[in-house]
C-alpha cells in the first residue's frame, strides 16, 4: 500500500463510479498502471465490493434504532443461531459482538415504531435474551462509509 494506492482508495471511496481515467488523474497515475492498482487491490480483498448508496428516507426507512442485546448464551450454537436468525432479518443493517456489559449491538432502519416492533417480535422469537434496549437515533449528526486510510501500512 503506498500513496497512490491510496489516493486511488480515496477516489473510490468517495464514488465508485468514477471512470479509472479519472481515478487514474486524481491517483496521479496513467489509466492503465491504475486499472491494475485498482484489480490488486480487488483481488487482496482491500476492495470488498462497489455498491450504491441508497436515500434511506427516500425509501421509507428514515429511522434508526440502535438495539443493545445482553444474553445468558455465551456459546458457539447460540451465537449460530443468533447470527442466522438476523440475516433473514433485512431491517438489521449492521450488528456487532461487544466488549462490556453489552454482549450484542445491533443497527437497524425502519419507518417507523410499529415496524420496529415487528423487528423486535422476531428478534426475541429466534434465540433466548436476557435484555433487549432500543434506542432510537434522534439526528443523524456523521454517517460516512469511509474508512480512513492514514493508518494503512506502506509497502
Amino acid at each position: 500500500m503506498d500513496a497512490f494506492d491510496k489516493r486511488i482508495l480515496a477516489a473510490l471511496q468517495a464514488d465508485a463510479t468514477l471512470p479509472v481515467a479519472k481515478v487514474a488523474e486524481m491517483a496521479g497515475l496513467s489509466p492503465t498502471p491504475c486499472w491494475r492498482r485498482i484489480q490488486k487491490l480487488e483481488q487482496a480483498g482491500v476492495i470488498r465490493k462497489r455498491v450504491a448508496l441508497l436515500d434511506r428516507r427516500k425509501l421509507n426507512v428514515g429511522v434508526t434504532v440502535f438495539i443493545a442485546i445482553r444474553t445468558s448464551q455465551h456459546n458457539a450454537a447460540w451465537l449460530e443461531r443468533f447470527r442466522r436468525a438476523l440475516a433473514d432479518i433485512p431491517e438489521i443493517v449492521d450488528f456487532y459482538r461487544m466488549s462490556g456489559e453489552i454482549d450484542y449491538l445491533i443497527r437497524a432502519v425502519v419507518p417507523d415504531i410499529e415496524a420496529y416492533d415487528g423487528v423486535y417480535k422476531r428478534l426475541i422469537s429466534a434465540v433466548d435474551l436476557t435484555d433487549v434496549t432500543s434506542m432510537f437515533a434522534m439526528e443523524e449528526l456523521k454517517s460516512t462509509t469511509e474508512v480512513p486510510l492514514d493508518y494503512a501500512a506502506e509497502a
